[in-house]
């Protein structure tokens, strides 16, 4: 159960014609960060007062990789989802651009933006499952490689349910004791 006062946010899954076919653009947060330092993640934040999902999304995109909201249409949400551990409901939105942006990432917040192959995110062979302690307690979690990256948590979770959107079978392969 999502709690009364949950933090809201937001992000943005953007399709557009990159060298490799259709893309979309993750961010590695500056290792400085005091949330999530040198993950990879989705363009995206905090939802402000009086603000729209829809709109923080496209503001956050445009804050943190320099995108032009103009050039984007949205086509429509994924599921929203609260992330326990940040205390966060996540508001995801997928959009697209007819043409590849002219990334500008923010300085300080955002140090590489990864364009990442629709196909790349679909290869069964770049998906799996990790371990890391989290209070003590080994968690098992997926992700997908991306640019040498491994990509989990919440933008695993999206990502997922955007890879479904073209494959139905798309899914973490089974998790097995090692």
């Amino acid at each position: 159960m999502v709690p009364d006062d949950a933090r809201r946010a937001a992000a943005l899954v953007l399709i557009y014609p990159g060298a490799a076919g259709p893309s979309i653009p993750l961010t590695v947060r500056h290792a400085d960060l005091p949330d999530h330092g040198g993950q990879v993640s989705l363009p995206g934040g905090k939802i402000d007062r009086g603000e729209t999902a829809e709109a923080a999304a496209l503001r956050e995109a445009h804050e943190e990789i320099g995108l032009d909201s103009s050039t984007v249409r949205l086509l429509g949400p994924l599921s929203s989802f609260w992330v326990v551990v940040s205390g966060f409901v996540v508001f995801p939105f997928v959009g697209i651009s007819d043409r590849r942006p002219d990334f500008r990432p923010a300085a300080g917040e955002v140090t590489e933006v990864i364009e990442a192959p629709i196909a790349d995110l679909l290869d069964p062979s770049r998906r799996g499952w990790d371990r890391r302690a989290r209070e003590g307690v080994l968690v098992r979690f997926p992700y997908v490689e991306i640019a040498g990256q491994r990509v989990w948590g919440a933008t695993a979770m999206m990502l997922s349910e955007f890879g479904v959107l073209f494959d139905p079978a798309f899914a973490p392969p089974a998790l097995v004791d090692s």
